[in-house]
């Protein structure tokens, strides 16, 4: 399924691109894709910021000229536009648990290990959180945000334990967001999945390996 009418301004390298291009490869829809070259700073530069002030990416334009941003309300636009392959959920129920499970991964890990990464890099230097205005960088914190990943995989291996997938017995949204999360940690901060989660271990192998993957 094609939806030519929309565009997705995105980052080759930025994880919440990623997370934004599973979703979409996931469903079945292909959606235009305009590269933004945040190494060379276009995210900062005026025509970027007429489509999106904050300066991050993702962007979702839509037919009116809309401009969608925010990973979450990228996806519960594509949701609610295609629902087929439903990953937010169908039943009240399953839509709580979705958000609530998909919340945790993004706080518990994504967050921590943005914060590591972004305390720390060179090229971040005055750009420690992301967004309209510009923070120096706070060294102290990339240690407590390692910890905080470790901890989230050790909890997140405790999870899978019960459960197949991150939300239950269906890949959602939610393992979306733990994939590119423990994929951004092991390049970002060196920080592997270690041996002895093997809950962890057998549903990384087999999320990692779904073609949505690649995108």
């Amino acid at each position: 399924m094609t939806a030519d009418t929309l565009k997705l301004y995105h980052g080759a390298s930025s994880p919440n691109s990623r997370r934004v291009r599973i979703f979409l490869a996931e469903k079945g829809v292909a959606v235009p894709l305009v590269a933004v070259d945040l190494g060379k700073g276009e995210q900062h530069g005026e025509a970027y910021r007429a489509i999106n002030p904050r300066r991050v990416v993702p962007t979702l334009v839509i037919e009116d000229g809309t401009s969608i941003g925010e990973v979450p309300a990228i996806q519960r636009y594509v949701e609610e536009r295609f629902p087929d392959t439903p990953l937010l959920g169908v039943t009240p129920k399953d839509k709580a648990l979705i958000a609530m499970w998909d919340r945790r991964m993004e706080q518990e890990g994504f967050a921590a290990v943005m914060e590591a990464i972004r305390n720390r890099a060179p090229g971040l230097k005055d750009r420690a959180i992301a967004g309209p205005h510009d923070y120096a960088q706070i060294p102290a914190l990339v240690e407590r945000s390692r910890e905080r990943a470790v901890n989230f995989m050790a909890d997140l291996d405790e999870r899978l334990k019960e459960a197949a997938f991150v939300a239950g017995d269906r890949f959602s949204v939610a393992d979306i967001t733990a994939l590119v999360t423990i994929d951004f940690a092991a390049k970002a901060i060196d920080l592997q999945v270690p041996v002895e989660l093997q809950s962890l271990k057998r549903w990384y192998d087999a999320v990692s390996t779904r073609a949505s993957a690649t995108a």
